[in-house]
């Protein structure tokens, strides 16, 4: 019982690494889209 707790903690703990990894890809690339719209308005 316990291996499958420790199992499931340890999934979902690398499943919030990875969405915050690409949460974070994704806003770095909405920033430079953003720079590059600003710079073009300038």
């Amino acid at each position: 019982m316990t291996k499958k707790i420790l199992a499931a903690v340890l999934l979902t703990g690398s499943l919030m690494v990875a969405a915050c990894n690409t949460v974070e890809g994704a806003g770095r690339d909405v920033q430079s889209a953003g720079k590059a719209v600003e710079k073009t308005a300038n």
